[in-house]
């Protein structure tokens, strides 16, 4: 008796993004599928973040479909894909340096904030677990972090939304070489863990050395 086939997460169709007359991505295509890590690699400029941006809502398409969960999600913004399970880690971080490390992960929760307290609490757990730098520094100002543990807020931020599908937009970006080969470790064991992932990487030999697939 065969298993069942796994859950196609994400369906990405013929995908164009537009920025005014600007063509930067058009006839994209990809899927990722329940438990995966697949990464999407190519040069700088070759359109990978503005396929994170279109696919997460922060960019409208100009054309093509997106489906999440078998669902139809093209046209909906950002906050309501976050709320259906689908989180951005966007390329350079994008921390709010003025507030501490603390708040930055509670702002990852905050639309579970008020529903579910007691599991938020516990996942606040897991991602001190993760990243014990980060448990250290709770109370510090997240601009004065290094980058590489402003990268793991970021991921620790993303975590905190609960997704059933990370997307992480170019995690080795400034970091020095052991910082990046540490968090590509750390997305391995997520994956390993059941968490379904989409990595946009330059870094190729990095990128394949853990992910399932590639585009």
């Amino acid at each position: 008796m065969k298993a069942d086939a796994p859950e196609t997460v994400l369906s990405v169709k013929d995908l164009q993004i537009r920025y005014g007359a600007a063509i930067a991505v058009r006839g994209v295509s990809l899927e990722v599928k329940a438990g995966e890590l697949v990464a999407v690699i190519g040069n700088n400029g070759a359109g990978k973040t503005s396929i994170l941006r279109g696919i997460s809502g922060l960019v409208r398409p100009a054309g093509g479909s997106i489906f999440f969960r078998s669902a139809e999600v093209t046209a909906l913004p950002a906050h309501r894909k976050v709320s259906l399970g689908l989180t951005l880690i966007p390329e350079g971080r994008m921390i709010f340096a003025d507030q501490s490390v603390e708040d930055n992960l509670i702002l990852g929760a905050y639309q579970r904030w008020g529903k579910e307290r007691a599991a938020v609490e516990a996942d606040f757990d897991k991602v001190y677990a993760l990243f014990p730098r980060l448990e250290e520094r709770r109370v510090q100002m997240a601009g004065s972090l290094s980058g590489g543990e402003q990268q793991m807020l970021a991921i620790g931020r993303g975590l905190l939304s609960r997704p059933s599908l990370l997307m992480i937009d170019e995690l080795s970006l400034g970091l020095a070489p052991k910082i990046v080969e540490q968090l590509m470790g750390v997305l391995k064991d997520l994956n390993r863990e059941g968490l379904t992932i989409l990595l946009v990487e330059q870094l190729a030999n990095h990128a394949l050395a853990i992910a399932d697939r590639a585009y």
